[in-house]
């Protein structure tokens, strides 16, 4: 069965890949292609000789898929702060929009499925959820979890998680243990934890402590109170984001997180095959999916969001949740197959819309924007520079260094980032920033760019590079624009696109170590 799993698993994420969709769509695709041809390959074995036979029941592949996503929920709390979530554009778009979704899609069920009002109204609370694994991983890739709209997202879906948790408690009828409110004692265990993560040191021994905070403190601590092992993750997670290593201990997670999930797309797919009944059923809820989109748009809108944060946000929480599956497998198992097959659609509408989520808006920015509410809007993006003379975009580690730098020259400097946080942060510390979005297209057109003599792109994401790179030049600015890249090749097609100098990051760091090693050898030769 393992062997299956790895040929599924690498055949068709290289088939979504190559036209164009997230390889864990074809992971998706892997479960329910093994679990078609079953049949087939337990013949074979008997031609063979083989008496035994495969299934598609694995203990160890849940497990692996329930550790995956527990790495995952850790690795969002480490990226998020609770004062983040706790604002009325959050906790007010979050419940709003399950109540919503509760009394719109309750009923259908109800007439148009003939179901019993029970389970009409189980099904209508799973689907009012939005996936946190396929949010979580797409904001990840596009380095978007700590941009403005990705925190208003990520702090939506934590409202709906909760949420889904408490229904999971009410709907099988567990609740906490007496004992429940011990786990309250995990936020003075802040000290221990940091202590823990400073001893661990770099590399195999912080994955591992890593491994321990989320799979077993959070994940089996918390399931041992009866609370939900998810929510600990992500508390722990959350417990960690403060500290210095958070994102080494994110990078040292990264790769055995991305395995572990692989296990969890697979294993809905391993449910079983669909009936035409549940096709009908995932269809229907499918086709009501842009409701969920527009509801979502106009709440944020009605929190004073601009309409492009408003967008990317609604894209992003577009899609139904595998927390669907987790309540229907302890209180729903006859609407296993056709949630699995509701929210692998969800995931294959919502993964290429976000994909190309940037440049949709620029195009239809004319329309959404005349649903924007007057006044203050949190997300104002700037029309001007002030008087300065170089834009750094992204005020990361690279962005700060080169701020810095260059604030020591005649040059007056301004950074941009898409962080709100990181912006008010860096102003107390009398840092000239103000937040902006490179990715998006139209500001640049709006944007004076005549007092600039350069403009430095800092940021991690290639794509959001290419696009300021070509939005800036389309815009009519044709002074030096210079930027960082991981890879060789993207720089050779960033130059293409118009930019003057890019440079591979490692190969600068090189340059510079052995910079300064010959500086010295020389002032000693001088010396000499």
């Amino acid at each position: 069965m393992e062997v299956l799993w790895i040929i599924a698993a690498i055949t068709m994420g290289l088939l979504a890949k190559r036209i164009g969709l997230p390889p864990l769509l074809g992971y998706l695709m892997a479960g329910f292609a093994i679990t078609a041809s079953l049949p087939f390959i337990n013949e074979l074995m008997k031609d063979f000789g083989d008496a035994g036979s495969v299934n598609t029941h694995s203990d160890a592949l849940s497990h692996v898929a329930h550790a995956g996503i527990l790495l995952l929920l850790f690795t969002v709390g480490l990226k998020i702060k609770i004062k983040q979530i706790v604002q009325p554009v959050v906790v007010g778009t979050g419940l709003i929009h399950i109540l919503f979704s509760i009394a719109f899609l309750s009923p259908v069920i109800y007439f148009i499925f003939e179901q019993d009002i029970r389970t009409s109204f189980l099904l209508g609370c799973t689907l009012s959820f939005s996936s946190t694994v396929l949010a979580a991983s797409v904001l990840e890739v596009k380095q978007e979890i700590k941009a403005f709209h990705g925190q208003i997202a990520i702090g939506v879906l934590i409202i709906q998680d909760l949420m889904a948790m408490v229904l999971m408690s009410g709907a099988s009828g567990t609740y906490p243990t007496p004992w429940g409110l011990l786990v309250l004692l995990v936020f003075f265990s802040k000290p221990l934890i940091y202590k823990l993560l400073d001893a661990s040191g770099h590399s195999e021994m912080l994955m591992l402590s890593g491994l321990g905070l989320a799979l077993i403190a959070g994940g089996a601590g918390f399931s041992a109170f009866g609370l939900s092992g998810e929510l600990g993750a992500l508390v722990f997670g959350a417990l960690c984001a403060g500290h210095p290593k958070s994102s080494e201990l994110n990078k040292a997670l990264w790769g055995i997180k991305e395995l572990f999930l692989i296990a969890f797309f697979l294993s809905i797919g391993l449910n079983g095959l669909p009936t035409m009944g549940d096709l009908s059923f995932a269809l229907a809820m499918t086709i009501l999916l842009p409701i969920q989109a527009i509801v979502f748009f106009l709440l944020l809108i009605s929190f004073k969001l601009k309409a492009r944060s408003a967008f990317l946000t609604s894209t992003t929480l577009t899609n139904f949740s595998e927390f669907s599956l987790i309540v229907a497998a302890s209180v729903l198992p006859e609407w296993l197959v056709p949630l699995s097959i509701a929210v692998s659609l969800s995931f294959v509408i919502s993964a290429p819309i976000n994909h190309y989520a940037h440049p949709l808006f620029d195009k239809i920015e004319w329309l959404l924007s005349k649903f924007e509410r007057k006044g203050h809007h949190p997300d104002e993006s700037p029309i001007t520079i002030g008087d300065a003379d170089i834009l750094i975009m992204g005020m990361g580690k690279i962005g700060r260094s080169a701020y810095n730098a260059a604030s020591n020259s005649e040059y007056r400097i301004v950074g941009f980032d898409s962080d709100a946080n990181k912006i008010k942060s860096l102003q107390d510390e009398k840092y000239n920033v103000v937040y902006a979005d490179a990715e998006h297209g139209n500001f640049w057109k709006r944007l004076n760019t005549k007092p600039l003599k350069a403009v430095i792109l800092a940021m991690d994401c290639g794509d959001a590079t290419l696009i300021a790179t070509k939005a800036l030049r389309k815009s009519g600015f044709d002074g030096f624009i210079i930027s960082h890249t991981e890879y060789q090749d993207f720089a050779e097609k960033l130059l293409k696109a118009g930019i003057s100098e890019s440079y591979v990051t490692m190969e600068e760091v090189g340059n510079g170590l052995v910079s300064h090693a010959l500086q010295e050898l020389n002032k000693k030769n001088i010396i000499a």
